[in-house]
């Protein structure tokens, strides 16, 4: 017998799927634009890599993301038709999918939804020219608490309404932060000429501190491909879709906020901020306020992307209810998050949550091959390979986290990447083992169908 939440749910129909460019790509491309991602792509990274070996790093870090983040999900998503909540059913059975990586997934959703909602609600009060942090904490104040309630409640409705409504709204929205970010450059382009590309003092440190900010920052969104992969018509649209929305965007988004650092650190030689927004405040008065809202604006497809997951992942545990009922709770709690400040301080727990999407994706890509490149249907109970390559994984993952000396954290550099590795190793290992129990058919004909002729 398999949990309800499999039995009830069904798949997404071919019919109803979209071409990568109206979803995958437009959406992903939102995540990267996102000003948490860029805001601070240059500490630790510029100075000690230089501008050449920062620029690599990044186009390494963003074709892992496509290849071993986002690939094997957006496939078993794509070919089965069903999300990440029930897909990971596979690597992790049918009775523990619920809390890895279902649960664990909607949850951090809510969690990146308030911090949507703060950075925005934040950035609007400074286009206004008013102290978004009265008092050191957003609580009592009440335009912070209007904006957030407003922007809470219509990101949380927009992912209710589905991948379709998140690209529209993407599609808008990406330019105002695509062409944001080239006009900062155009004003710090000048000083270019006075940087060298190649300094650096401390090349290995700089590498790895970019390919962790760029694939930590991915790794819940990759796992997530299961979700967007569900909406595509067949492998050419997650090619595509990861190639232009993961390698593209990612490389755009990180890349031209470097280059702006150091155009401004050229240009002005006692500027020592490594923040995108110092830079920004370079420009002063009108247009820097100017450039709030627009970062305000920004914040919009990235808080759309986080409630269509928490939605997807909320409806599937309760199928027979309307999505915006079981997601009222979901935006309740991100919008309490942001009003009491809390938001503010989940960053790092985000981290350390979000390492754990490491193993996950690495369990999930070695699942993915060892079935033959297919979804292989619910697996019995828990399956304790994918289990066990979690656990392993997440605990490489947290290293860094740990009370260790700052030069033994150095080389624990790329820790998203090393817990992916085990993750993928791990399972393999057990699942070879016999640790893997065997899947379960699922009582629908179509569905038989759909995944013998993908």
């Amino acid at each position: 017998m398999l949990p309800k939440y499999i039995a009830n749910c069904s798949p997404n129909d071919r019919a109803k799927r979209s071409p990568w460019y109206s979803n995958i790509a437009p959406a992903y491309a939102g995540v990267w634009l996102w000003v948490v991602f860029y805001q601070q792509i240059a500490h630790g990274t510029l100075r000690e890599a230089g501008l050449l070996g920062s620029l690599l790093a990044l186009v390494t870090a963003a074709i892992s993301c496509h290849f071993l983040f986002y690939y094997a999900p957006g496939m078993m998503g794509m070919k089965s038709g069903y999300p990440l909540f029930v897909v990971g059913s596979s690597t992790f059975g049918a009775m523990g999918g619920v809390a890895v990586p279902g649960l664990l997934m909607g949850l951090l959703q809510i969690g990146w939804v308030a911090v949507s909602t703060a950075v925005a609600a934040n950035f609007l009060l400074q286009g206004l020219n008013m102290d978004p942090n009265p008092g050191k904490t957003p609580l009592g104040n009440l335009p912070f608490t209007a904006i957030a309630i407003v922007w809470g409640v219509t990101v949380m409705f927009v992912g209710v309404k589905g991948i379709g409504y998140v690209s529209r709204i993407s599609s808008y929205i990406n330019v105002v932060a695509f062409l944001m970010i080239a006009f900062v450059l155009f004003k710090t382009r000048p000083g270019l000429s006075y940087v060298s590309f190649t300094a650096a003092t401390a090349p290995f440190l700089g590498i790895t501190t970019m390919m962790q900010i760029v694939m930590g920052f991915f790794a819940t969104a990759g796992a997530a491909g299961a979700d967007f992969g569900m909406n595509s018509r067949h492998a050419r649209d997650i090619k595509w879709g990861g190639i232009m929305g993961i390698v593209v965007a990612a490389t755009y988004a990180g890349a031209l906020p470097l280059l702006s650092v150091a155009g401004a650190q050229g240009l002005h030689p006692n500027f020592s901020g490594s923040n995108y927004s110092d830079v920004i405040s370079l420009t002063g008065g009108g247009l820097a306020r100017i450039m709030f809202f627009l970062f305000a604006a920004a914040s919009v497809v990235p808080g759309c992307v986080s409630s269509f997951i928490a939605s997807n992942t909320f409806s599937t545990m309760a199928p027979k209810l309307p999505r915006s009922l079981t997601t009222l709770p979901a935006a309740a709690a991100s919008i309490l998050l942001a009003v009491t400040g809390l938001a503010g301080n989940l960053v790092n727990v985000f981290l350390i949550v979000g390492a754990s999407f490491g193993p996950i994706c690495g369990a999930m890509t070695a699942d993915y091959l060892l079935s033959g490149r297919k979804w292989a249907g619910p697996r019995r109970g828990i399956n304790f390979a994918g289990y066990i390559a979690w656990a392993a994984g997440f605990v490489v993952g947290i290293i860094p986290f740990l009370p260790l000396s700052q030069t033994a954290k150095n080389y624990t550099q790329p820790q998203v990447l090393y817990s992916w590795i085990t993750g993928f190793v791990i399972y393999a290992l057990t699942a070879k083992a016999g640790l893997q129990p065997a899947p379960e058919a699922i009582a629908n004909a179509d569905e038989k169908t759909r995944m013998a002729s993908a």
